[in-house]
């Protein structure tokens, strides 16, 4: 385990607050964790491969899987940020090559940076409950569960995971790896399956009975808001000791079919659920079940999730509509 030898978190020049680098701070994880760090007080500095004008914190526009680390350890130096998120990559993807991208390429480009880099932030590198191997119906996985993915996607998290703590473990970085379970909340992905249903609830508009069309809903997954995932983000960037893998969920195996009903239930629309061979899903992981154990979770960074799953559905829910309302008419 590496300990930090970073200098404590301190103000920048005439007061300025301290500073967060987020990479992919435009993405759902990201833009949730870019108004944690603006609402503790510090200054978040987002890393995103296109520029970015809508909103008041500073950007700067890099391809970290194509472009190198140089840009990136410039911006270390420079702004001299007390902790790094990596809440960039690839989600799940037909492409082998792009998650391999993503998922494991950038994270390597991320690691030299911080090589590179005369200043040495603390990186926290969000991973993916799906790096493990499926655990037995009924168990809660922990932190000592194998390693064996079943995806593709499970993979590519893996071998990005596994090049940050050999950095740690190396003296090169100062990292904590959080393994992600389901993400919900507002600004959900369109691609993701309750992020499917709301598309299509609001397709179908406020009249008659809506067919909601979805891949066979036979797993149970451990859900957690994305606002408590920002709030673990913050807990492992002031963590004393890096080199830490850490599970973040709810601690509940929840069926995927009573999320989806909950979804439906907010949308306050009539919707017949129809169950086929969806366009575009994930295929089956054998992660039937996912329960994530959160004792390490509270012992280490004394976090636990705040957000009940009906609040996580309601808002998600109130944030697609007001993204509807905002997407011009065809």
């Amino acid at each position: 385990m590496a300990r930090r030898d970073t200098p404590a978190p301190v103000g920048g020049p005439g007061g300025a607050a301290r500073r967060v680098v987020v990479l992919g701070g435009s993405g759902f994880v990201g833009r949730h964790v870019v108004a944690a760090v603006r609402a503790s007080g510090a200054e978040p500095l987002l890393v995103s491969r296109r520029p970015l004008s809508d909103g008041p914190e500073r950007s700067f526009p890099m391809d970290l899987a194509g472009g190198g680390p140089d840009g990136l350890a410039r911006l270390l130096d420079t702004e001299r940020p007390y902790a790094v998120v990596n809440a960039a990559g690839a989600a799940w993807s037909r492409v082998q090559e792009t998650m391999d991208r993503g998922n494991h390429l950038l994270v390597e480009t991320v690691l030299s940076a911080l090589a590179t880099a005369a200043w040495r932030p603390r990186l926290v590198q969000l991973g993916s409950i799906f790096e493990y191997a499926p655990p037995t119906p009924g168990t809660s996985l922990d932190e000592r569960a194998p390693t064996r993915p079943t995806t593709s996607y499970g993979w590519s998290k893996l071998r990005g995971t596994q090049a940050v703590l050999a950095a740690t473990e190396a003296g090169r970085a100062d990292a904590v790896v959080l393994r992600l379970s389901n993400a919900i909340g507002p600004g959900i992905p369109p691609g993701s399956l309750l992020g499917r249903v709301a598309t299509q609830l609001h397709a179908a508009g406020a009249g008659g009975e809506a067919e909601v069309h979805v891949s066979p809903l036979r797993a149970s997954r451990d859900f957690v808001d994305v606002r408590d995932v920002a709030a673990a983000v913050l807990a492992a960037a002031s963590l004393p000791a890096g080199g830490q893998v850490v599970n973040i969920g709810r601690g509940e195996a929840v069926p995927v079919r009573t999320m989806v009903e909950r979804l439906i239930a907010a949308s306050g629309r009539r919707a017949r659920i129809v169950e086929g061979d969806a366009a575009g899903v994930r295929p089956q992981s054998g992660l039937d079940w996912i329960q994530v154990e959160t004792d390490t979770a509270r012992r280490l960074l004394g976090w636990t999730p705040h957000h009940s799953l009906d609040s996580s559905v309601q808002d998600l829910w109130h944030a697609a509509t007001a993204r509807a309302a905002e997407e011009p008419v065809s």
